[in-house]
């Protein structure tokens, strides 16, 4: 039908885009035929969801997940929140947040990524298994519990989190979700 039509042109439309992703062969007369049909062979087959080709990086990109939120607060509080899990281990947090006031300051994963009404939108704590709230150490806690992040004289709160609670795919990902530093110190529990 038509629609096969559709997905051929799109492909042939990627095909100049992607083909100078490759560097000719430095001086080699047979570049020219390199470039020529076996371009079209492999592009065809990057296309195709069961080539090997597209499977084989994607095995080396699931090892390590990756994922950054953006903290905004009022006018003076910004940071950001980078989370690395290696395969299925303990996901890596690395906080740091600006335009603090010196402190303690509550650090929490909360339900939901809607930030437009601030806590109201984000949702309750992540907690995916209904316990009750508590410290990052404990057994009984929220997922969403990360504990307190401490803001120096300057403002400036810099932490690094592991935590095996907050996974980065799976059904209880964290991705989407919303991190909240909290004006005032959490009681762990």
């Amino acid at each position: 039908g038509s629609h096969h039509n559709d997905g051929c042109t799109l492909v042939r439309h990627r095909q100049p885009t992607i083909s100078p992703l490759l560097p000719p062969p430095p001086s080699s007369s047979s570049s020219p035929l390199f470039f020529g049909k076996p371009i079209k062979v492999n592009l065809q087959k990057h296309f195709s969801p069961l080539s090997a080709a597209v499977a084989k990086p994607l095995t080396v990109v699931a090892a390590t997940k990756k994922a950054v939120a953006v903290l905004k607060g009022n006018s003076e509080t910004e940071g950001v929140v980078t989370l690395i899990q290696e395969d299925d281990g303990p996901t890596t947090v690395k906080v740091r947040v600006t335009g603090l006031t010196p402190g303690l300051h509550g650090f929490h994963l909360h339900q939901y990524g809607d930030t437009t009404n601030g806590c109201i939108s984000t949702g309750a704590h992540f907690n995916p298994k209904g316990l009750t709230h508590g410290a990052p150490e404990d057994e009984i806690r929220h997922a969403g519990d990360l504990g307190n992040i401490v803001a120096n004289a300057e403002g400036v709160a810099e932490a690094t989190i592991v935590d095996n609670q907050i996974p980065l795919s799976g059904p209880d990902a964290v991705v989407g979700r919303a991190f909240v530093v909290h004006e005032l110190e959490d009681d762990l529990g």
